[in-house]
């Protein structure tokens, strides 16, 4: 078992989108066509193919079936990997749109969960915005009027961004990426989408894209919650320097950044890792790995050590997702570093 793990380099998925753009490939080194709309990159889904060492060309699924919990750790490996990780290219705004939690997609969609999701802004264009929430308490009749009459951009909040900036939509956020937005996204594995509005856009089909107004109304959140970037949380871990961004119980997000060789905690459940602006080297129970800028990689649960390195620069930064998280372990990571208990319990306040 132990030649078969090892730190398994991802091949992407593009997606074309009407919204997207030529960013993927010319900033973020996809292959593809950069004369044509691609909206996203999925970096890490369960049906990405490895690109690496013995086991190329099976997809994560098959990892799944293959390795068992030595893939997974305590997540079922009979079920689809739970995370989905993107870069989106939001050259346009993207389709107003909400998503279910997990209760409402078992009970009328049959799937095994909703989709929480957050995002981390990458680059933006001077005066990009997001929707997100309401600028004021509504109700269903009253997004049902505005949706029919064509008002409901009246009481759609915008929220400015910034490169750096950190956003979490729990399941039943309004919520819409504007245009001249580069993004991260950490998401439940679920392709449920409700859109709501779509700015009269037609599909490639010269048909508008369908509209699921009802359904949404069903899981929106109709309250002014207000919410804005997240306030993260810097601290030294065992020598590596982190950020926390996000700690929600379907995923933990933070990024690191190393100078010189330094371990990456591990908790015996998988980690994604992908390398920002700086090649990367990740080494994973002796065996390595050159992650280029925006390459992504997956650590099996079973590693016992992972190292990662700057590769040509002087320091290099990752963001590393964990799904499902030990919450335990991230709070007593922090604590170690002396970090205020008020400051702690604020942030993680923020993820409810």
């Amino acid at each position: 078992m132990t030649d078969r793990l090892y730190p398994f380099v991802l091949e992407p998925k593009e997606a074309p989108a009407i919204w997207g753009g030529d960013a993927l490939v010319r900033r973020y080194g996809k292959t593809g066509d950069p004369r044509e709309k691609l909206g996203e990159s999925w970096e890490c889904w369960d049906a990405n193919r490895i690109a690496n060492g013995p086991l190329a060309q099976h997809t994560v699924a098959q990892l799944r079936t293959e390795l068992g919990p030595a893939l997974t750790g305590p997540i079922d490996p009979n079920r689809i990997f739970p995370v989905l990780t993107k870069i989106i290219d939001a050259h346009q705004a993207l389709s107003v749109q909400v998503h279910p939690d997990d209760a409402y997609a078992q009970r009328v969609e049959g799937q095994p969960n909703g989709k929480t999701e957050c995002w981390y802004i990458l680059a933006c264009d001077p005066g990009a915005e997001l929707v997100l929430g309401w600028t004021r308490d509504t109700t269903r009749a009253e997004y049902e009027q505005r949706v029919a009459d064509g008002t409901l951009g009246d009481i759609l909040r915008r929220v400015p961004v910034a490169p750096g900036d950190v956003f979490y939509l729990p399941a039943g956020t309004l919520h819409a990426i504007g245009a001249g937005i580069q993004l991260f996204e950490v998401q439940q594995a679920s392709d449920l989408t409700y859109r709501i509005f779509d700015w009269n856009r037609v599909g490639a089909d010269g048909k508008p894209r369908q509209l699921h107004v009802q359904k949404a109304g069903d899981v929106l959140d109709f309250r002014a919650t207000f919410p804005g970037a997240i306030a993260q949380l810097a601290f030294n871990g065992d020598g590596l320097d982190r950020t926390l961004l996000i700690a929600d119980r379907r995923f933990v997000v933070e990024r690191v950044r190393v100078g010189a060789i330094t371990g990456l905690p591990l908790d015996g459940r998988p980690v994604t890792l992908t390398a920002c602006e700086e090649p990367l080297r990740l080494q994973v129970d002796g065996r390595s790995v050159r992650l280029a800028p925006w390459q992504s990689a997956l650590i099996p649960a079973a590693s016992a050590e992972a190292l990662l390195a700057p590769d040509g620069a002087e320091t290099a930064s990752a963001l590393v997702v964990r799904p499902q998280p030990d919450l335990d372990a991230i709070r007593a990571a922090v604590s170690t570093d002396g970090i205020p208990h008020g400051v702690q319990e604020r942030f993680f306040a923020q993820f409810g």
